[in-house]
């Protein structure tokens, strides 16, 4: 029996643990076919805001599982609620959690819409730059309200975000107490002073070359080690910012970090939402 083809396939899933579609999240150019494809639940449901009018937009990913599962926010890149975040979802949700992805622009756009209202990416991004955190914590307070009373959840809760929404993921560490876990991809850390009220353990992930963001990692890393708080640190060799996104970017490195950074998201967020 000729044994080549199988073991040739066995070298390309041990070299490559994404082999396999479905065990990352897609690049941006593939997140619309992902979610054409997905055979999991997704949904928009618009969430209530204590003393606010406008609702939040938010999309909603429930896992293939028989037990209740942990809530995961999946907060938005400074590009609004993209088919790349959604599509983030959706991995979250094939990995085991129920993932909320709220649009923080909603109500924002032209004739009250959210992201979607807005006719380029300028213009989005302009508009995360103009949201203030205050708000930004009573939008995700809502969603979190919502998301932990859904009937499949089962009560613990984390955040995952992305450039702004990792520097926002970092900081609602800081506002929220009950907070089970904080992913940070690629996000500036909060101020020194603010980081004591943190309980959850912080998970960060870096591309190396991105000093942006990087020069904010020491501080943070110095502060949280003498408070005798978690935050986990991890660089990718030869990976920039957005790598998770810009998969076949760097020269294959990016793509390296992405393989190697999901699972460590995964991992982190299971074992601090049991």
């Amino acid at each position: 029996m000729n044994h080549k083809l199988p073991l040739a396939l066995l070298a390309l899933l041990v070299t490559f643990p994404s082999f396999a579609a479905d065990m990352l999240p897609p690049g941006e150019k593939d997140a619309k076919a992902r979610l054409n494809s997905s055979s999991r639940h997704g949904e928009m449901v618009d969430v209530q805001v204590p003393g606010a009018v406008t609702k939040v937009r938010s999309y909603v990913v429930f896992p293939e599982r028989k037990e209740k599962a942990p809530v995961v926010i999946v907060i938005q890149e400074i590009f609004g609620l993209s088919d790349w975040i959604r599509s983030v979802a959706d991995q979250l949700a094939a990995d085991g959690f129920i993932a909320i992805a709220p649009d923080l622009l909603s109500g924002k756009g032209p004739r009250g819409g959210g992201t979607e209202s807005f006719t380029d990416r300028d213009a989005v991004m302009q508009a995360v730059r103009a949201l203030k955190p205050d708000d930004v914590d009573k939008l995700l307070n809502a969603v979190r309200d919502h998301a932990v009373k859904l009937p499949a959840a089962s009560g613990k809760y984390a955040t995952v975000g992305y450039c702004w929404g990792g520097m926002t993921s970092f900081r609602y560490a800081t506002v929220d107490p009950n907070l089970s876990a904080a992913v940070v991809y690629y996000g500036t850390s909060p101020a020194t002073d603010t980081l004591a009220k943190i309980k959850a353990p912080v998970l960060g992930l870096y591309g190396e070359i991105d000093e942006r963001v990087n020069a904010t990692i020491p501080d943070a890393e110095a502060k949280m080690k003498e408070l005798g708080k978690t935050y986990v640190v991890k660089k990718f060799t030869g990976a920039g910012h957005g790598f998770l996104r810009q998969q076949d970017g760097k020269e294959g490195a990016n793509l390296k970090a992405a393989q190697e950074a999901w699972p460590e998201t995964v991992k982190f967020l299971k074992e601090n939402t049991k």
